[in-house]
């Protein structure tokens, strides 16, 4: 332990202004006339994506009884979808967020999210209000859109949708040093896009991109996209290269729910990975029935370092995980 361990990394006016953001959150969402919620940290449940790792936690029931393993919540969404399908109407949460082996200069393993679900809304209707949060917030001009796949033509000279396997794999190796000889596709896209796209797009200001491939859809829903091949109803905002928002139009069918938790397990499995709980009670609630929604995860201490235009959570966070 370092002596000055005991003082925040954070200084005494970032912390102030960091208040005025999550007060001004507030106040955009009580016009709005949205319902703020609070769901547990803890859950008998983990996260099925098998790009997050989960916190796990040890609970007794009383000292020295049987041990039984809790999750600590990677984000509020299972629970949040639980409260729509019993007629929350439209909700957010501003709170903590807990995802295993995340640290760095735009990470840490306990981080503030702010997730918000707008019934009625498609993913263009949520696009328009995360513009006016976050244009509030940091002072933007309208953001740019452009869907995915004019993303990757624009900055690579390929389709994302429609190239084959040899082609991505072809232009990953003409820029980078790649040592993957992984066949999946969006292994290749992924890749692409946070070693060459992201990095491009840090001089062009926010852009929310979408449209992403149907592979591609986590927890939203499919739809044709402009010459028909299926797309997913899900975007993505980058404000200076830096994933700042994840958004979809929600799927709201309960069997390919189920489905998609199955095959995320499945995939944890080939990759070696522990084996968690599914939340099968979010199926449960899309079986009672899940309004026609849109919801939106943003990260709140990126959004706080780009108000005090800073490169490091340190700086906008009291006690990072060294100091915690």
């Amino acid at each position: 332990m370092k002596a000055q361990d005991w003082r925040p990394s954070a200084s005494i006016e970032n912390l102030r202004r960091r208040a005025q953001i999550l007060a001004a959150i507030r106040d955009f969402f009580a016009v709005r006339d949205v319902l703020e919620v609070e769901t547990p940290a803890l859950s008998h449940r983990a996260v099925s994506d098998p790009f997050i790792d989960s916190i796990e936690a040890a609970y007794a029931p009383f000292p020295g009884g049987p041990v039984q393993p809790l999750y600590l919540q990677s984000s509020p969404e299972y629970a949040m979808k639980r409260l729509l399908a019993a007629g929350s109407g439209a909700i957010y949460q501003l709170g903590r967020a807990y995802r295993n082996g995340e640290s760095g200069g735009r990470h840490n393993p306990e981080f503030t999210m702010l997730e918000w679900y707008r019934p009625d809304f498609d993913d263009a209707a949520l696009m328009d209000e995360v513009e006016a949060l976050v244009c509030a917030v940091l002072g933007l001009p309208p953001i740019r859109r452009v869907t995915y796949r004019a993303l990757f033509q624009e900055q690579l000279g390929l389709d994302p949708l429609r190239a084959p396997l040899s082609q991505l794999k072809a232009c990953a190796r003409a820029s980078l040093d790649v040592a993957m000889e992984d066949d999946d596709r969006d292994s290749w896209l992924n890749l692409l896009m946070s070693h060459l796209i992201e990095p491009a797009l840090a001089g062009q200001g926010a852009v929310f991109v979408h449209e992403f491939p149907a592979s591609q859809a986590a927890l939203a829903r499919l739809r044709p996209g402009a010459d028909g091949t299926p797309v997913a109803a899900r975007f993505e905002l980058f404000i200076q290269g830096m994933e700042l928002a994840n958004g979809y139009h929600e799927l709201t069918d309960a069997a390919e729910q189920a489905h998609r938790l199955e095959a995320d397990q499945s995939s944890r499995a080939s990759l070696g990975l522990p084996q968690r709980p599914l939340e099968e009670r979010l199926v449960s609630a899309l079986q009672q029935g899940l309004p026609d929604c849109a919801g939106v995860a943003l990260g709140v201490d990126r959004l706080v370092m780009l108000a005090l235009q800073t490169l490091s959570i340190r700086d906008v966070i009291a006690f990072p995980f060294d100091r915690a």
